[in-house]
């Protein structure tokens, strides 16, 4: 009979035990184990002087197994003498991968296009379950998603060590659940999601249509908000956009913080490359290449950061620097249709374009006239060159007659707010800016 005061997961992985040895195996050697912590992440066994160091060597691997059977991946077991102090517990931050050192909140370089997800995620790691609760970030894969739940599970382990969090991907919970459905060990399983304290969930979005999986996590996610503890989820789309998926947890995912992440303007491409060359400490590399590198892969960080690799590796081993003559050859093969657009527009290129497509001159886009159909063309024109160039905001203002960086930034706003609200201007503009890619 077990000790009632021994935690709650110690009786399945002791009946795991029993079932895996012989009598008098189980009598001499696992039955004395008592269970001092029993949690996601840890497994902490006190074992008497005289069989400690035996049942460590020889029975190590079979502890290991029982304690994941019913803890999930990734517990670390430990024997500890009787009154022994045992260590602190840390937090769970893994399934099946390790939080990456790179990603945290450090690393993770902020522009237009992710900074509220980055705002909502140091938030909840600063307060858990009192910030949003949930926290649920949408966007295109390769766009810092992962990283920024990295970066949450490395903060609570440097700043808060006792509060348990557990990483998971949806495809990663829905093993462990049907794990649990074929081993008898459903009441260990919940444990080891409804007892943490933060609870990160990768790629919500393979969930849908997984009837019984939805069922459990909707339990989950009940357990743990009602409890206080934070839930964070990521997914590829918005929550109304989970079709397949029960409504009442798309309900539920909405009922918190939803914020995106896009692509990331062309200062922020620039500021990663540079970032991911200091981090890595590579030499000789051209500023003028990064910038090329920044202006012609647009799609998603990870594909930024793959033609860098890429780029620097090649000029590696043929003994050459990174130049932007270089970055160009490299491209060129990496994307083909890059070949057609060897640089980024100019600012002075954005505006002959635009004045050209509006059917007005140059020197109106830089005049100080307000006439509408001046100022929407200049709005345009300044929107394109802040997209296209990498130039900065006063500098842009500079080659529109002196202008500040807030009317460029104003420019900015009104343009994008009139192709999300009119699809005839969308088109115009985007045409325009495919134009000046050479597309």
């Amino acid at each position: 009979m077990t000790d009632p005061e021994q935690p709650a997961a110690w009786a399945p992985i002791r009946a795991e035990l029993r079932r895996a040895v012989p009598d008098s195996v189980w009598h001499h050697w696992l039955e004395p184990l008592r269970a001092l912590r029993a949690d996601p992440g840890r497994l902490d066994l006190e074992a008497p002087d005289a069989i400690r160091p035996w049942v460590g060597d020889r029975f190590g691997g079979l502890l290991q197994d029982c304690a994941e059977a019913v803890l999930g991946p990734g517990v670390t077991v430990a024997l500890a003498a009787p009154d022994a102090p045992t260590e602190p517990a840390r937090p769970a931050v893994a399934d099946s991968l390790d939080v990456h050192p790179r990603h945290s909140f450090g690393q993770f370089v902020i522009g237009d296009s992710n900074r509220l997800a980055h705002a909502g995620a140091l938030a909840v790691a600063e307060l858990p379950g009192l910030a949003y609760n949930p926290l649920f970030i949408c966007g295109p894969p390769g766009l810092g998603k992962t990283h920024l739940l990295h970066s949450i599970a490395g903060y609570l382990a440097e700043y808060a060590p006792a509060t348990t969090v557990r990483y998971t991907t949806a495809e990663g919970f829905t093993n462990h659940f049907l794990a649990a459905l074929h081993g008898d060990g459903i009441e260990a399983f919940k444990l080891a999601y409804r007892g943490v304290d933060v609870l990160l969930v990768d790629d919500v979005q393979f969930l849908q249509a997984k009837v019984k999986t939805e069922e459990e996590f909707f339990h989950t996610f009940n357990a743990l908000h009602e409890a206080g503890a934070q839930i964070v989820l990521t997914s590829d789309r918005l929550p109304r956009d989970l079709d397949a998926m029960e409504a009442r947890l798309r309900e539920r995912f909405e009922a918190g913080l939803v914020c995106d992440v896009q692509a990331p303007d062309p200062a922020t491409r620039r500021t990663i490359l540079a970032k991911r060359v200091a981090q890595d400490a590579v030499a000789d590399v051209d500023p003028a290449a990064l910038d090329l590198i920044a202006a012609q892969v647009t799609a998603n960080v990870r594909a930024l950061e793959g033609a860098l690799v890429r780029i620097v590796a090649y000029g590696s081993l043929t003994g050459r620097d990174v130049t932007p003559q270089l970055a160009e050859e490299v491209l060129a093969g990496l994307y083909p249709e890059l070949s057609r657009r060897r640089r980024a527009p100019t600012v002075e290129e954005v505006q002959v374009a635009t004045a050209e497509a509006f059917g007005v001159t140059v020197d109106a886009l830089v005049s100080s006239s307000r006439a509408g159909a001046v100022a929407w063309p200049r709005q345009v024109a300044m929107y394109l060159a802040r997209e296209l160039t990498g130039q900065t905001l006063p500098a842009i203002g500079r080659a529109f007659g002196g202008r500040n960086h807030t009317t460029v930034m104003h420019a900015c706003g009104r343009t994008a707010e009139r192709m999300a609200g009119d699809p005839g201007v969308s088109v115009v503009v985007v045409r325009l800016r495919e134009s000046l890619r050479g597309g």
